[in-house]
């Protein structure tokens, strides 16, 4: 029942459809945590969520033996960016070119994001500024709409270098 009601969610009622969204494994990790929900503390709920803020940051482990990852390419920054936008659920307020959802009215269409000279009419379009807004709103305008997301740096980072893709 829970797996449907991730994957469908419940018209009228605020839940929304996941399966657009997550993998049939993420569908899953969901309903593992839903299930798991009722049993934890607060502090083992705050344990898990810092490390899903720290998930990400550090650089990828070497196996013993072989030659270290290569750093990440710039496609594949670009790739985690259009990830992370549909992570943090963006997608439920901005329509994003290539990250699926629904019709959203709340944030303003983030198509040609590229071209924009300001970011939210405030700052200068430039990577370090576009970070800076996505992590902290609320320090450049604090009536803005936009929440904050606790976006990590890592996140934030490969955000703006899809962002910048968008003409």
């Amino acid at each position: 029942e829970l797996y449907w009601i991730t994957r469908h969610g419940i018209k009228m009622s605020g839940m929304p459809a996941w399966q657009q969204h997550l993998s049939e494994a993420e569908l899953w990790a969901v309903v593992a945590f839903v299930q798991r929900l009722p049993a934890l503390t607060p502090s083992a709920y705050g344990e898990l969520v810092q490390q899903a803020s720290t998930c990400g940051e550090a650089e990828p482990a070497t196996v013993p033996g072989t030659a270290p990852a290569a750093p990440a390419t710039p496609t594949d920054r670009i790739e985690r960016g259009r990830l992370a936008l549909r992570l943090y659920g963006c997608h439920a307020c901005h329509s994003i070119p290539g990250v699926s959802g629904p019709q959203p009215q709340v944030g303003p269409p983030l198509a040609g994001f590229a071209k924009r000279s300001l970011i939210a009419g405030r700052l200068a379009n430039t990577p370090a500024n576009l970070v800076a807004w996505i992590r902290d709103p609320k320090r450049f305008d604090p009536r803005t709409a936009m929440p904050d997301q606790s976006v990590t740096e890592a996140h934030a980072a490969d955000m703006a270098a899809y962002l910048s893709t968008l003409q």
